[in-house]
């Protein structure tokens, strides 16, 4: 098959290829880095004509222009499958809207969704075709290669920018899938940073993890200040042969494996390849996971899929949390009904550890957050603001990390539960909590 004519036949500018969309239909703009942009701005310009359109999409990184259009709430909704901040603002707004759904889930939603729900349109950023007539998927292979064999029109947008993750499966796409190909303008890949650089509370929290990781663990990190101080402690470490099996990949890693701690020689499966389901973080990471052999792009339902992660001994999952009650349920992703992140794949990661050989998963945060009048409050509470969705249930958390200590909730009854929870929680919210466990009939004993 002669590629580049077929390339030639399928390349059409941003305008052609914004003209497919029609009202009412669906219409998938794939996942973080990989959003599209030439595509975005050309549909920006049409979408005053149209009504209905329904996208799908999440972690985006940057403002889209169909977001920028006046009053876009009477011509689109945002469906996220994970929000962020822009995402957030547009909730506000009225017209962004948080899909549940375990994000392990995602491929077989797309493969299993009701023809009318189908996308009409995809629309992706991707590496340049190789000389096998390939598109790949950059850092987000996550669930697109199920998106796109799931859509009536499928619309690469080439970016020259855009880093070539090597992988095994479902990390690109064949030029006979693909419908349209434009050729944009090859902007920087999008940088998302790391949570800015570890604070004294993130770094007393990643002490005392990291004195819990053996030789030889599979590491799987959240974003944010903690687990990157986790990471920066890793790096300094005198730790070795780690491997890597995480959701999303961070400029932690980079760090961690150019300090020579990762080898992954002691993976039970996808040895000496860190495996993850996409990446974002800065040109440092890019640059990093580019045509690197070392690192492996894998679907979502692969890379979170339980049994997966169970069969990796001595899984290390760290993540974080937004707050918890004193029965040991954790949100990780709103407060009340306000919408912070998503569901992820947290609950996969704290499960999957917990049966690995030897694993083990961490919930960190600090122990307390500061309001907007300035005031103090704590993140181990008695009770959730009403509404507030529980990422993770009471049942499955294992190790709850803040500032103050490190407890292990599995097993624990409610006043055992209770009682360990507020031995870490700030010091000033003490007996308060006390307080509201013995009103709650979940408080035994004080042992202060």
């Amino acid at each position: 098959m002669d590629y580049q004519k077929l390339y030639q036949e399928k390349l059409v500018s941003a305008d052609q290829a914004a003209a497919v969309v029609k009202s009412g239909d669906w219409v998938d703009y794939g996942w973080a880095v990989g959003t599209p942009v030439a595509f975005d701005k050309a549909l920006a310009k049409r979408m005053p004509e149209l009504h209905d359109v329904k996208f799908r999409g999440g972690i985006l990184c940057w403002v889209p222009e169909i977001f920028k259009i006046d009053h876009p709430e009477e011509h689109l909704c945002w469906n996220s499958w994970h929000m962020g901040g822009i995402e957030r603002k547009a909730i506000a707004k009225g017209y962004s809207f948080f899909s549940p759904m375990r994000y392990s889930e995602l491929p077989r939603y797309y493969r299993d969704m009701p023809a009318e729900d189908k996308p009409a349109v995809t629309a992706i950023q991707v590496a340049p075709m190789d000389e096998n007539g390939y598109f790949n998927f950059g850092p987000s292979a996550s669930h697109l290669d199920a998106v796109c064999a799931n859509s009536q029109c499928v619309i690469v947008e080439v970016n020259k920018n855009m880093p070539r993750c090597l992988g095994g499966f479902g990390e690109g796409i064949p030029i006979s899938r693909v419908n349209m190909i434009i050729e944009g303008d090859n902007p920087p890949i999008a940088e998302l940073g790391g949570g800015g650089e570890p604070s004294d509370v993130d770094r007393k929290v990643a002490e005392m993890i990291v004195k819990e990781i053996p030789d030889g663990a599979c590491l799987q990190l959240g974003i944010g200040g903690m687990p990157n101080a986790v990471g920066a402690l890793i790096a300094d470490s005198d730790l070795k042969d780690l491997g890597v099996h995480t959701e999303m990949y961070v400029d932690a890693f980079v760090d961690i494996a150019k300090a020579g701690k990762i080898t992954g020689a002691r993976k039970n499966i996808d040895r000496g390849r860190q495996v993850y389901a996409f990446g974002a973080g800065t040109k440092k990471l890019y640059d990093y996971i580019d045509n690197n052999p070392a690192c492996m792009s894998a679907p979502v339902d692969y890379v979170n899929d339980v049994h997966v992660i169970a069969s990796i001994d001595n899984f290390i999952s760290i993540n974080t949390a937004i707050d918890m009650d004193l029965y040991g349920q954790i949100s990780a992703e709103s407060v009340g009904t306000k919408q912070i992140s998503g569901t992820g794949g947290q609950l996969d990661f704290v499960m999957g550890a917990y049966l690995s050989k030897g694993g083990k998963s961490f919930i960190c945060m600090p122990s307390t957050f500061t309001n907007k009048d300035g005031s103090l409050a704590s993140r181990i509470k008695p009770s959730h603001i009403p509404c507030t969705i529980m990422t993770d249930p009471r049942t499955c958390p294992v190790y709850i990390v803040t500032e103050y200590g490190m407890v292990n909730l599995k097993g624990l009854s409610t006043w055992q539960r209770a009682e360990q929870l507020i031995n870490i929680a700030h010091p000033d919210f003490r007996d308060e909590l006390i307080k509201a466990a013995e009103a709650q009939h979940i408080w035994r004993r004080s042992n202060k």
